[in-house]
């Protein structure tokens, strides 16, 4: 999808300048005032003579350039363009079909460009990869582009592997329909979505999708890009697909281009011998025209992973085929692009306020855009920018240029046209002109005649097209980098961003510790800010509590939103419903918990409900039965997925299977422990640990503790502790193995191998626990650590791999895992194995990878508490671990502080590579044998 105007390089620019006269004084006599009229009809007739002469001056003489060609249209449609040249033995084909974006409907938007991906998965008569045969006739120049006007396909073939070339171009454009299936539509659908992914995630990804919606009016053809929303891409249907080819893909909404070693008369026969036989349907209507928008006066700004603020100014202007064509594309090259350009020269040279200045006219069949984008210099402050952006474009649309300018940016472009003419396919070579001038113009020829009235538009003209559409309304859009919100919000330099980060300090709002009449603890921090508030009552329990029957925390969790008192399931969700209420249950390894949201209006009835929920569950049977069977699904589901069988099979690996933490990862439970559960294993559950002295409620939002305490106190009343002493949940700790384990499950004809691997770690430790995050995301953390710019980025093993360290209260699993191509398992734990040794040995943590974790990890503070959700969930874990809120309030100062040293440290006390459990799921036929031979440890192929 790259706009390519042939003419002109739509990346250079520069202005022009140009005077105005003044008025005389209305106080003269009228002999004076004779005199002065006839000295005005003389300085007019000068200031003419003068006019003409600059214009003259401005002409200069274009390239004498011919692409000679021959035009005809076959019975079918096909417009055929042939152009010989026998320079070299290679011959260029171009297509393009009249359809892009703009022909899409809302809902539907992306098919085009989908569309161009899958007419490169072969055809009816030559199933498969369709780059295939061409990649073994020297074929260069190869590609397929979408834009919102038109789809095209092109490469340059040697001359004796043509008629192969037309054979496939037509077998594809004749032959199609049937090699569309729901496998090919959904293998390129999700092609095209990273595709999407991947633009977007790039710096500066999303700014002309958001252009193109907020500077054309809904449902203007132009509101989208051609690469369509991820939800019209999931809803295309193989039906919605074939209907695309019927509409659009036939002869007579074709150009077919030739060029090269080959006559017109050789080449004509062979269009109407590979091409001439494809039958069309009437062609569909074509968009000629649509009003021009209004000029958007608006601003916007974005925040992005991207390293310096970018400024875009957006004008809708005329579309391409306009009279003022020539005059955008020669304001484009003359305001931006080049050293000498105007806005380059002041605001990168002179003032150093940018790093870079583009603009370029985005022409299009419909309309077209003007566009100036700006690189902010990293330290400098946008409004300068911005303003002396602004004066530089008033002044120049007020002003106009020069015509020694004029001249040199004619020149220029022209020496750049006649370079890209010395090929006769790809971007820019004479097929693309062909075609393009067909297409835009209705005549091949068109953009080499215009060579002429390009050459003769004057300084005036320039000037008059910029005050007519460089006016103050415009669309500007700046993305600013994500580091500058917190910044902004600080009132402090960018520049001088990464300094403030590292010694930024937490203000978090105090928190009141009281006991209620039943003894349950509670904490509270008011944040008044909107009235709404948010409880956490967490007890310790879990899957840890399960005992025999692995699930049954989480069931218990699961059936306290099943009814509560005299409300069943339906008649307690229409109750929080009406009052604008939230109740729900979780469940992890050591704690279980019941959350609550209420607006402050409704508080009290609120509670009302969420102490029912607490002291009144009702597990009803039938209820119970339905949850049984739709967790049994889920756990068949996991078990199908490589990754739920990694982390159902490692657990119990690790720790042992009658251990608290043995049970499956996933927090779904057993199928035997699950269908063993009974209503009384629930009842016993709740009474058992949902009580006052297990558990700690922590309260943030709209109200004080003169106000919450008696409303808990009085709804809580009947919630009691109960005689019997609370029982204890013991973890033992367990040894780690003394060398490595390899445990395989077999998936045959698996397409990728999972692998896991899973060290116990110490408990959590508050003297070390920076270090521990620093060491651990460095190697495996994060998109940047070590193990993934290994598998994913260098060698293209992986889509990702990473390693976690789950928050327990006993030892933690730490897990490491990489779903990797089945050919590389083997060569991928050996480098997996390479970065942790490697990490150990002679490579450990540098500066620079612990600098960037503490900016980062530091950065993220200012987000970290801005929701009452956000600060719930901080204050749970820190009553949890039994902290303080000044150690919550003091960790960017701890990061701020950590050294290499200190990351070393950690890992040498946490790492063991070598005592690694393995947990690989996989096609053992294909990946069996080379585990064996890496002999990093027994291997045994577990049963399932």
């Amino acid at each position: 999808m790259k706009l390519c105007r042939i003419l002109l390089s739509l990346l250079f620019a520069s202005f022009l300048l140009a005077g105005c006269g003044g008025q005389g004084d209305d106080s003269r006599s009228g002999q004076e005032e004779d005199a002065h009229k006839a000295m005005s009809v003389d300085k007019k007739a000068a200031a003419s003579s003068r006019a003409a002469a600059a214009d003259k001056k401005a002409y200069v003489e274009p390239p004498k350039l011919d692409i000679p060609f021959h035009k005809e249209k076959l019975d079918n449609g096909l417009t055929v363009i042939v152009h010989e040249d026998r320079k070299a033995p290679v011959v260029a084909i171009n297509i393009w079909y009249k359809v892009g974006s703009k022909d899409e409907e809302s809902g539907k938007t992306g098919f085009a460009h989908l569309f161009e991906h899958l007419m490169f998965n072969g055809s009816e008569n030559y199933p498969g990869e369709y780059f295939e045969p061409f990649q073994r006739s020297g074929a260069t120049d190869m590609n397929g582009t979408t834009n919102n006007d038109r789809t095209n396909y092109f490469e340059t073939v040697p001359t004796g592997a043509l008629d192969m070339a037309l054979w496939m171009e037509s077998d594809r454009m004749g032959h199609f329909s049937g090699a569309i299936t729901q496998e090919v539509l959904d293998e390129q659908r999700g092609v095209v979505k990273n595709e999407k992914r991947q633009g977007e995630n790039a710096p500066y990804g999303k700014a002309f999708d958001t252009i193109a919606s907020s500077t054309f009016p809904p449902f203007h053809p132009y509101s989208w890009t051609p690469i369509g929303s991820m939800e019209d891409l999931d809803n295309a249907s193989v039906e919605d697909v074939k209907q695309w080819f019927a509409d659009y893909y036939q002869p007579a909404n074709a150009i077919l281009v030739i060029a090269g070693d080959i006559t017109v008369e050789e080449a004509m026969a062979k269009a109407r011998e590979y091409f001439g036989d494809i039958p069309s349907s009437s062609a569909p209507s074509q968009l000629k025209n649509w009003e021009l928008p209004d000029q958007v006066n608006k601003r916007e700004e974005m925040f992005d992973q991207v390293p310096q603020t970018r400024i875009y100014k957006v004008w809708n202007v005329p579309a391409i085929g306009s009279e003022e064509e020539d005059a955008l594309d020669l304001i484009a090259s003359m305001l931006a692009n080049r050293q000498n350009s105007l806005l380059y020269r002041r605001l990168v040279r002179d003032e150093q306020l940018a790093t870079n200045v583009s603009a370029f006219y985005y022409g299009r069949q419909l309309a077209g855009q003007l566009m100036v984008i700006v690189d902010v210099k990293p330290g400098q402050p946008l409004e300068k920018v911005e303003k002396l952006l602004d004066e530089e474009l008033r002044q120049f649309a007020k002003d106009g240029v020069t015509v020694e300018e004029l001249r040199r940016i004619k020149q220029s472009e022209f020496a750049s046209l006649v370079k890209g003419l010395e090929k006769i396919g790809g971007f820019g070579g004479k097929s693309d002109i062909l075609a393009r001038s067909e297409f835009y113009y209705g005549d091949p020829g068109a953009l080499i005649d215009g060579l002429q009235d390009y050459a003769r538009i004057t300084a005036l003209q320039v000037q008059e097209v910029a005050s007519r559409w460089l006016t103050e309304n415009s669309y500007t859009l700046v993305i600013r980098p994500r580091e500058d919100f917190s910044a902004a919000a600080e009132g402090v330099d960018r520049s001088e961003l990464p300094a403030v980060d590292k010694s930024v300090e937490l203000e978090l709002p105090a928190q009141h510790e009281f006991t209620l009449d039943n003894g349950l603890r509670v904490v509270l921090a008011e944040r008044h800010d909107t009235p709404v508030i948010f409880m956490n009552l967490q007890f310790h329990s879990g899957a840890a509590a399960d005992g025999d029957k692995p699930g049954l925390a989480s069931v218990a969790a699961r059936m306290l939103s099943e009814g509560a008192g005299e409300l069943d399931g339906l008649q307690f969700s229409a109750r929080e419903e009406e009052l604008g209420a939230s109740i729900g249950a979780g469940s992890g390894l050591d704690y279980n918990s019941i959350t609550f949201s209420a607006l402050k209006t409704q508080l009290e009835p609120s509670l009302d409900l969420f102490a029912q929920v607490i002291t009144q569950p009702l597990f009803q049977q039938e209820d119970l039965a339905r949850v049984k069977s739709n967790r049994l699904d889920a756990i068949a589901q996991e078990e199908a997925q490589p990754q739920g069988l990694a982390l159902r099979s490692l657990p119990p690996l690790l720790f042992g299977k009658g251990h608290p933490y043995g049970a499956p990862l996933t927090g779904s439970g057993t199928v035997e422990g699950i269908e063993a559960i009974t209503r009384d294993d629930l009842v016993n559950f709740h009474d058992k640990w949902v009580r006052p002295d297990n558990a700690t409620l922590t309260v943030v939002g709209d109200v004080t503790q003169e106000e919450l305490e008696p409303l808990l106190n009085s709804a809580l009343a009947d919630w009691e502790k109960p005689e019997e002493e609370l029982a204890r949940i013991p973890v033992p700790d367990v040894e780690r193995p003394q060398e490595a384990r390899v445990y395989l499950l077999d998936r045959p004809d698996a397409e990728q191998t999972y692998i896991m691997a899973g060290l116990v770690m110490p408990p959590w430790s508050r003297e070390d626990a920076e270090a521990f995050d620093a060491m651990a995301t460095i190697i495996a953390g994060k998109f940047t650590s070590r193990v993934n710019m290994n598998l994913r980025e260098d060698k293209h093993w992986s889509y990702g791999a990473r390693a976690v360290s789950l928050d327990t209260e006993g030892q933690r699993p730490y897990i490491l895992f990489a779903p990797v191509q089945t050919d590389k398992t083997a060569p991928s734990i050996r480098e997996l194995l390479k970065e942790y040794r490697d990490y150990l040995g002679d490579k450990p943590a540098r500066e620079k990878e612990l600098a960037d974790y503490r900016d980062d990890e530091v950065l993220k503070q200012s987000a970290r508490f801005q929701t009452k959700s956000q600060l719930l969930s901080s204050i749970a874990w820190q009553v949890e671990k039994g902290l303080s809120l000044e150690y919550v309030a003091e960790y960017p100062q701890r990061v701020a502080a950590l050294t290499v040293g200190d990351v070393e440290a950690s890992a040498e006390k946490y790492l063991a590579p070598q005592q690694f459990t393995w947990v690989i799921v996989g096609d053992l036929d294909e990946i069996q044998e080379d585990i064996e031979a890496l002999d990093i440890g027994p291997v045994e192929v577990l049963s399932q």
